[in-house]
């Protein structure tokens, strides 16, 4: 567990907090705004519930079942009932990060004093992620409206001691005995705060705050493939000059293009388009080389756009009804999950496009007909052996898979809740997708690592001298695992080593001492 303590206050968190209480075990702590606000939000719901006037949320059911009057007898067991009723969820479990996320960002929506809910369920929340206790929570139950419903409820059913759950050893249990195995008091829910725990965007927040971050990484070393890629194709630096990126002013563009040309500096290989191949002279290249910049930078711009809406959403209490500062309790919408879905599905599109152009480049290194001199496939043997042939097969079957997990998911709604929940945003499927698609993402940019690497160290066996950067690159790749050509060893190329290379960020970290910190 990291010893970095998170301190949730009021005002939201960041999402460099959600990455390390989601995927670095960091200690979560309560401040005292946050208790103090906690229990002022609880003094104006009690006195609501004390009063005769049905009021959602607090005296009445829910959704569809919003008009039946609850008298103050049933009211517990009404909180008990919906989350047990809203345990739903089915299908494969969900990754441990997404849980905390999920938990650790309604435990923020809850500090901010707008839910109505006491302290000690809030501490007890808290409770449950500093001792590594992990909700079972499965893959299908949310619509990504009224809240992440039946993801949340699991959540909620733990706190209750109820349902099963993943101790810190990684053994699923009963959520009892593990929290009586912490010294943990399961909650004993009461007015509102049954709906308060369930109702939040949490599941589909989360997800896109680390996939952001994966993102990210992966874009800077799609940059450093690309120049790895132009150099090997001979392809020319000079489409990398700043004026040019100047004149179309897009943020990304520029990035992209002067992580390219700091990757290229000292390049042997750069420019040198009839030379050594007998080709005819080439005028331009392929735009999968020479406009490497313009769809990366075009990714990083989307990047850029949906940070913008995780931090609004981070920022954000999101619960239906709340608990206002002066004192009032309003139904809303805020809960809908449509500013999420979108940005999701605008990531899963940039990803997958993003995947066709390294894949694209991966093909024209190992076409000889197109890689100005290049050996079949990258073959130590053409012809005895296969070279990467086959690891451009793989690449391209996960470029297919990118496409279809491109197609929005909040484009789609299904009405539920007898047509009260008449239109939903899909937001949990977007970003339960968009996790794959990450996932596919650093495979596809690693075989184009594994290929370019290749690439370059052929070249610098024709006489040529490969930047820097690049011959940094090789050798730590190398180092890492991912051996390189011989009569036996290329017969069986380490992908593997190569993806642990590039979603480690160790590509990155490879080229840095060369180039500078790129962006």
């Amino acid at each position: 567990m990291d010893m970095h303590t998170v301190v949730v206050g009021t005002s939201g968190t960041t999402a460099e907090d959600v990455v390390a209480v989601a995927r670095h075990g960091a200690r979560v702590e309560l401040s005292a705004a946050a208790v103090e606000a906690l229990a002022a939000a609880r003094l104006i719901v009690d006195a609501l519930a004390a009063k005769p006037e049905p009021v959602y949320g607090v005296s009445t059911g829910f959704g569809a079942l919003a008009s039946r009057h609850i008298s103050p007898e049933l009211r517990a067991q009404l909180q008990r009932n919906i989350v047990r009723s809203h345990a739903a969820g089915m299908g494969p479990r969900v990754e441990r990060e997404v849980v905390r996320a999920l938990m650790f960002l309604r435990l923020k929506t809850v500090a901010s004093g707008h839910t109505g809910v006491r302290p000690e369920v809030a501490q007890t929340m808290a409770d449950l992620l500093n001792a590594g206790i992990t909700p079972v929570v499965h893959e299908y139950g949310s619509l990504g409206c009224s809240g992440d419903l039946a993801p949340l409820s699991h959540c909620a059913l733990t706190l209750m001691g109820e349902g099963e759950a993943e101790g810190p050893d990684g053994t699923v249990r009963p959520a009892g005995e593990l929290l009586a195995a912490h010294g943990i008091t399961p909650v004993e829910l009461r007015e509102k705060e049954g709906l308060a725990l369930l109702n939040g965007t949490d599941g589909m927040l989360g997800m896109l705050v680390m996939a952001l971050a994966d993102l990210k990484s992966l874009y800077t070393s799609a940059d450093i493939t690309a120049a790895l890629s132009l150099e090997a194709l001979l392809g020319t630096d000079k489409v990398l000059a700043p004026e040019l990126h100047a004149i179309r002013p897009h943020p990304g563009q520029g990035v992209s293009a002067d992580n390219m040309l700091r990757v290229l500096a000292g390049s042997g290989l750069t420019g040198r388009h009839a030379d050594i191949t007998g080709d005819a002279p080439r005028v331009q290249d392929a735009y999968s080389v020479r406009c490497a910049p313009q769809v990366n930078g075009a990714g990083r711009d989307t990047l850029d756009y949906a940070a913008v809406v995780a931090g609004r959403e981070l920022a954000s209490s999101v619960d239906n009804p709340v608990v206002l500062p002066d004192g009032r309790v309003e139904s809303n919408g805020n809960f809908h999950g449509a500013p999420v879905a979108y940005v999701l599905d605008f990531l899963a599109i940039v990803a997958a496009d993003l995947g066709s152009i390294c894949e694209r480049r991966t093909d024209r290194l190992l076409d000889k007909n197109r890689s100005h001199g290049l050996p079949p496939f990258l073959a130590d043997d053409a012809g005895v052996d296969s070279g990467l042939m086959i690891a451009q097969y793989t690449q391209a079957a996960l470029v297919s898979e990118m496409k279809r997990l491109a197609v929005p998911a909040s484009a789609d709604s299904i009405p539920s809740s007898a047509m009260q929940e008449d239109h939903v945003s899909m937001g949990w499927s977007a970003a339960r997708k968009l996790r794959t698609a990450v996932d596919n993402l650093a495979r596809i940019v690693a075989v184009e690592l594994y290929a370019a690497t290749r690439a370059v160290e052929i070249r610098a066996a024709q006489g040529l001298t490969p930047a820097p950067a690049s011959q940094a690159a090789v050798a730590a790749l190398r180092a890492a695992g991912a051996e390189g050509p011989g009569p036996d060893r290329f017969l069986a190329p380490d992908l593997a080593a190569a993806d642990t290379f590039v979603r480690e960020g160790r590509l990155v970290a490879a080229v840095e001492p060369v180039t500078g910190p790129l962006a």
